[in-house]
């Protein structure tokens, strides 16, 4: 069975987007992603900042690409529940710990924050559903 042939057969709840949202909204997201890691990885290049305040940055980055393999790769709603809570927490700790280094960098983050807000509430909810 194809991925999406195991995720369309999953139970999930009402308000669940369409399958076709993810991929404009995660477009969306990365630029903004890029734009703004880019500007941290900078910044600790030019020793500006300390790799500490880069570290969640980089967590993010791991954790992030690490759902896709572990939701459709390892059919894991477990693992990809636990992998969103991880990204949403480190989404947190980068905002707080640039915003006195760099503001916009913070501030770019909030859709992102938003959108895997949501994501983590569907995909706890999704792995609560299939259980």
């Amino acid at each position: 069975m194809q991925s999406s042939e195991w995720y369309q057969k999953l139970i999930r709840p009402s308000w669940s987007p369409p399958s076709w949202l993810f991929g404009p909204v995660w477009t969306f997201l990365y630029i903004l992603i890029a734009v703004s890691f880019f500007r941290v990885f900078q910044m600790t290049s030019q020793r500006k900042i300390s790799f500490i305040v880069a570290l969640p940055f980089i967590l993010n980055l791991i954790f992030n690409f690490a759902f896709t393999p572990l939701q459709f790769g390892l059919r894991n709603n477990l693992l990809a529940a636990i992998d969103i809570v991880i990204v949403l927490i480190t989404i947190i700790w980068a905002m707080i710990i640039i915003y006195p280094h760099q503001k916009w960098v913070a501030f770019i983050q909030i859709p992102y924050l938003i959108w895997v807000s949501f994501a983590t509430v569907l995909q706890l909810t999704i792995t609560y559903l299939n259980r």
